[in-house]
C-alpha cells in the first residue's frame, strides 16, 4: 500500500470515529427509575433500580389460572371415577361411618347451626331439603379428607399445598378450606356443593385433595368423597355411588338450587350486602323526585 493511501485511510477513519461523538449525535434518552412493589420484589422491601426506558418490558403478574388456561389445562383439574357416598348432618355413627354428624370439623355446633336433622328419606323431603324445616346453611354440602386445622392454627403443610391460602387466609382460627365450592358431575349432570366437613374416615390426605394421588382404601370401597342428600337427590345417585369432582372459583358457579339457602352460602351472603346499598339507592331516589 502507497504511504499515501495508508494515510488517506486513517484520516477516513479518524473522522467517523469523531462523528460518531460529536454533538450531532442524538442525546442519551436519560434512565427512568422505577419503584418496585413488595409483591415483585423476592426481599420484600422497596428497591429502586434504572433501567433503560427503550429496552425495558414491564414485568408481568403470574396468576397461575391464566397460565393454565394459556397452556389449554384447568386451574383444578376434575378428580375422575371417585367413589362416592352419602351422609348428612345429625347422623349417628355407623360401622362405616364411625363419626357422628352432629359437628364438623370446623363447627362444633354443626347440627344446631344448620337448624336440625338432615333427614336423607326421599319421602320427607322436597326440594332438595328436609320437609319439617328450612335449612339456616347451604343443604348442598360435601366433604373431602383433608383438615387445614391444627390445634393451635392450621397444619404445618396448609400453606404450601392449600392453592388459595394466601387469598382465602383470614387469622389462625380460621378455615380457608371451609365453604370452598366443588363441582360434582355424574353423567350429564354438574351440581355444585360446598365443602363443609373433613372425611371420609381421613383428614390428613393433602396429596389426593390438592394433588395426584388416589384416595387411601378405606371401608367404604375406598371413598374419596361425601355428599349430602341434596347433592344425591340432584346428581339421582345411589347411596354409594361414583363421580368426577373438582374445584370451582365462586366466580364459576352458576345460579341453581344450590344458590337459594344459607346463611354460609356465598351468594345468599352477596344478595344479604347489596339489599341495604339496593334500599339506600331507591330511598335517595325517592328524595330527587318529590
Amino acid at each position: 500500500m502507497k504511504p499515501g493511501t495508508l494515510t488517506h485511510t486513517i484520516a477516513v477513519v479518524l473522522s467517523s470515529v469523531s462523528a460518531f461523538f460529536s454533538p450531532s449525535a442524538p442525546a442519551q434518552t436519560p434512565a427512568a427509575k422505577f419503584k418496585v412493589s413488595k409483591k415483585q420484589n423476592r426481599l420484600n422491601e422497596d428497591v429502586l433500580f434504572k433501567v433503560d426506558p427503550i429496552g425495558y418490558t414491564p414485568p408481568m403478574s403470574f396468576n397461575p389460572k391464566d397460565r393454565a388456561e394459556e397452556q389449554g389445562q384447568e386451574r383444578f383439574p376434575w378428580k375422575k371415577q371417585i367413589v362416592t357416598t352419602v351422609f348428612w348432618i345429625g347422623e349417628n355413627p355407623t360401622p362405616n361411618n364411625p363419626v357422628p354428624n352432629h359437628a364438623s370439623s370446623w363447627d362444633t355446633s354443626w347440627a344446631r347451626n344448620y337448624g336440625g336433622y338432615d333427614d336423607p328419606n326421599p319421602a320427607h323431603r322436597r326440594n332438595f331439603t328436609p320437609v319439617n324445616f328450612t335449612p339456616r346453611q347451604n343443604p348442598f354440602y360435601c366433604a373431602l379428607p383433608y383438615n387445614d386445622k391444627a390445634r393451635e392454627g392450621h397444619r404445618p403443610e396448609a400453606p404450601r399445598v392449600v392453592p388459595w391460602f394466601k387469598q382465602a387466609y383470614r387469622g389462625p382460627g380460621v378455615s380457608v378450606c371451609k365453604g370452598r365450592w366443588v363441582a360434582i358431575r355424574k353423567g350429564n349432570r354438574t351440581v355444585y356443593a360446598q365443602w363443609e366437613d373433613a372425611g371420609p374416615f381421613r383428614t390428613d390426605h393433602w396429596e389426593y385433595v390438592f394433588g395426584n394421588e388416589r384416595p387411601k382404601p378405606n371401608l367404604n370401597r375406598g371413598a374419596g368423597l361425601d355428599v349430602s342428600p341434596a347433592v344425591r337427590d340432584y346428581l339421582g345417585m345411589s347411596d354409594t355411588d361414583v363421580t368426577d369432582w373438582k374445584f370451582v372459583d365462586f366466580s364459576e358457579v352458576p345460579p341453581g338450587p344450590w344458590a337459594k339457602l344459607g346463611d354460609n352460602n356465598t351468594f345468599v351472603m352477596n344478595q344479604r350486602k347489596a339489599e341495604p346499598q339496593v334500599a339506600k339507592a331507591k330511598d335517595k331516589n325517592s328524595v330527587i323526585f318529590r
